[in-house]
């Protein structure tokens, strides 16, 4: 999908949830999506210059920027979504509030343990050592 806006697939992630946020930090995003400040800044540079999004002082900390999604540039792809949306809408009204309840917990639960499971992965990452070429003699 990110392809046939011309985007990468990181970037339609982090309109992604702009769009849920209405508003995030640069260091939110990346700290949502794992991207380094550098990577983030080029990722955004190229959002801004495409015209999805628009930084921002924080009207709370002047030393801040807050990122916010043009409402405008993105209705191209929501249009693409909105018959997903609606498919998954009449999936879910088929269960009930305390299935969905359920639902969302799983989910919740699942995707903490995974975050927490990549950071102690990425902790406890030793680098490797090169590989030593056996000698023919």
């Amino acid at each position: 999908m990110a392809e046939r806006f011309g985007l990468h697939t990181t970037d339609l992630e982090c309109l992604d949830l702009l769009f849920m946020r209405k508003a995030a930090t640069p260091g939110e995003l990346a700290a949502a999506t794992g991207l380094s400040s550098g990577a983030m800044t080029a990722l955004l540079d190229r959002l801004e210059r495409a015209g999805y999004v628009e930084r921002q002082a924080d009207p709370g900390d002047r030393r801040r920027v807050l990122l916010h999604i043009k409402a405008e540039a993105i209705k191209p792809i929501e249009a693409v979504y909105r018959p997903m949306q609606a498919r998954m809408q009449e999936l879910w009204s088929g269960y009930s509030q305390a299935e969905l309840a359920t639902i969302v917990d799983f989910i919740k639960r699942s995707t903490d343990l995974a975050v927490s499971c990549v950071a102690d992965m990425r902790g406890d990452a030793a680098p490797m050592p090169p590989k030593r070429s056996r000698s023919k003699g």
